[in-house]
């Protein structure tokens, strides 16, 4: 009896160990590597992930790497990074991260892992001026010329005014998504032959927005707003090529709803292309 259980245990004691090593094989493996300007960087520094296909990375190792005299701080709750041409304002969990005064989404929301903030590689790349590549399980950044034009060069004023304010007009009460979703319509039409060429001539366009009429769009828009539109004017988008919104309960039976291809609801809205 004593015989057979020291054979039970050896073997409990063979399948851990076989199952330990298949773990850390199966780790291993499943490792993505960072490398930056041929350097890769260390495993005991970084952290990575991924989320819905998109590659997360540990941001502060590859801001360091990238821009060696860079400084890091907590502040107002927010990692700030700092180096010359450069501020980065990153908050775990928002949907977006702030370079140098632009606007950048993160549709799945800024990360966090132990004691690193992870944010998607691409996002970072653009906020450092970098580019970045994806092959073999490694994520390679690439140096530029320097880090993202700064928002006061990039955004046209008179853009982020006129769409912050449709934007907080319609959907002010609205989650982010709501708000960049409407900001898209507005883009969209921009886009469109069979609308105005022009944010502020989409707007006034004739009897197309309530606000328009009612003056509700010329109120000082709330802050996420305007960072909804700067979301927009850099290349977030909720709603693929929607053209069209409407609020159900308001407009059961919309023009909108009966003619065009319906895209998505968002909040109140609910969005046709």
């Amino acid at each position: 009896m004593q015989k057979r259980v020291s054979c039970l245990v050896i073997c409990l004691a063979l399948m851990v160990s076989m199952s330990s090593h298949a773990a850390a094989a199966e780790s291993k493996s499943n490792q993505v590597n960072i490398v930056v300007n041929s350097n890769q960087l260390s495993a005991n520094t970084t952290v990575t992930k991924v989320v819905n296909n998109s590659v997360y990375v540990s941001y502060w190792p590859v801001v360091a790497a990238l821009y060696p005299d860079a400084t890091v701080a907590w502040e107002n709750g927010k990692s700030v990074a700092r180096a010359q041409g450069l501020t980065l304002s990153v908050i775990p969990g928002a949907s977006y991260i702030e370079a140098n005064g632009r606007y950048l989404y993160v549709a799945d929301t800024v990360q966090v892992e132990g004691q690193s903030i992870l944010v998607p590689a691409r996002v970072l790349a653009k906020a450092l001026g970098a580019s970045v590549a994806w092959a073999d399980n490694t994520v390679t950044f690439l140096a530029g010329s320097g880090p993202i034009a700064s928002g006061s060069s990039y955004y046209n004023s008179d853009s982020v005014y006129w769409l912050s304010r449709i934007i907080n007009a319609e959907s002010g009460n609205q989650p982010l998504t709501g708000k960049i979703a409407v900001g898209n319509v507005v883009l969209n039409r921009v886009s469109s032959s069979l609308f105005p060429s022009t944010i502020k001539g989409v707007i006034f366009q004739k009897n197309q927005f309530t606000p328009v009429s009612n003056g509700s769009i010329y109120y000082t828009p709330n802050e996420q707003s305007v960072i909804a539109a700067k979301l927009c004017l850099d290349g977030a988008n909720t709603v693929g090529n929607s053209l069209y919104f409407v609020n159900p309960k308001v407009s059961p039976n919309s023009w909108a709803s009966r003619n065009r291809t319906y895209v998505a609801t968002i909040g109140a809205h609910a969005f046709f292309a």
